[in-house]
């Protein structure tokens, strides 16, 4: 990757041991990646295209639950001919980019490894096991909780009334949902390239604590379906979590944490 400043407590064998790449060679491996990425998502959706339909009965058990428990019709319903058709495509698309996602993301990994040390490169299974299993702890967490949480207070609410639901509307909700909690779940991810960076520092993220919070809470006002608090604050109770864990993990990987451990080593 492109150059940059010798890393704390690594010594200067080690830093000559990182390749220099002109900018064209970085657009030609950006454009090497991009295509690797593509051929793995679009191997993902042939996959996945012929298990829409069960994928999708999986997607709507919360609304049909909700339904359920409210007395009322479990049906969706469509307005266009073709809505089923792109529904399944899209289904299909989604499903093949989660199947590729481990692909993908080792495709970003491996476009970023040339601009690390090579005891850096050792991160690549954590990166890895990490990225995904926190994005599927996010899906995980909306799919359960979140969500139907959700639909129970709307669906409750407007019972007196004949809820004719479109099925590109629901799965356009379900998607935000559980796409939203599974990118907000990427947070310690996100902070840990941040802080190994020294853009951020555990000490400032810990005096900056009660803005970061404020933050949150209008985040998930803005994500949850509903407006009631309880469902708010479900859905911003992990997100603090997650930049408490955030909060160690800058602390561990910051430069200056990292140079005094080679400091210590050293003597």
């Amino acid at each position: 990757m492109f150059n940059r400043a010798p890393d704390p407590g690594v010594d200067k064998a080690t830093a000559d041991e990182m390749p220099a790449m002109g900018f064209l060679d970085h657009l030609e491996e950006l454009r090497r990646r991009i295509i690797y990425a593509i051929i793995a998502v679009a191997g993902g959706f042939f996959v996945c295209w012929g298990y829409a339909e069960r994928i999708y009965e999986i997607m709507q058990r919360p609304i049909m639950d909700a339904l359920r428990h409210n007395g009322l019709s479990e049906k969706l319903v469509y307005l266009n001919p073709t809505e089923p058709f792109n529904l399944y495509l899209k289904v299909g698309m989604m499903a093949g980019l989660f199947v590729a996602s481990p692909i993908v993301l080792y495709q970003v990994w491996a476009f970023i490894s040339p601009g690390l040390y090579r005891h850096e490169k050792r991160y690549v299974v954590p990166f890895m096991v990490s990225t995904v299993s926190l994005f599927l702890a996010g899906g995980y967490f909306g799919y359960k909780l979140v969500y139907p949480q959700a639909l129970e207070f709307l669906i409750g609410y407007g019972k007196q009334f004949t809820p004719m639901i479109t099925i590109g509307e629901y799965t356009d909700l379900f998607l935000t949902i559980i796409i939203g909690m599974g990118v907000i779940f990427e947070m310690p991810i996100l902070v840990f390239f941040l802080a190994l960076m020294g853009i951020v520092s555990a000490g400032w993220m810990w005096r900056n604590l009660r803005y970061s919070i404020l933050v949150i809470f209008i985040i998930a006002a803005v994500l949850t379906p509903t407006t009631d608090i309880l469902n708010m604050c479900i859905f911003a109770a992990p997100m603090v979590a997650l930049y408490v864990l955030s909060i160690a993990i800058a602390w561990m990987v910051h430069p200056k944490q990292r140079k005094k451990r080679a400091e210590k080593k050293s003597e």
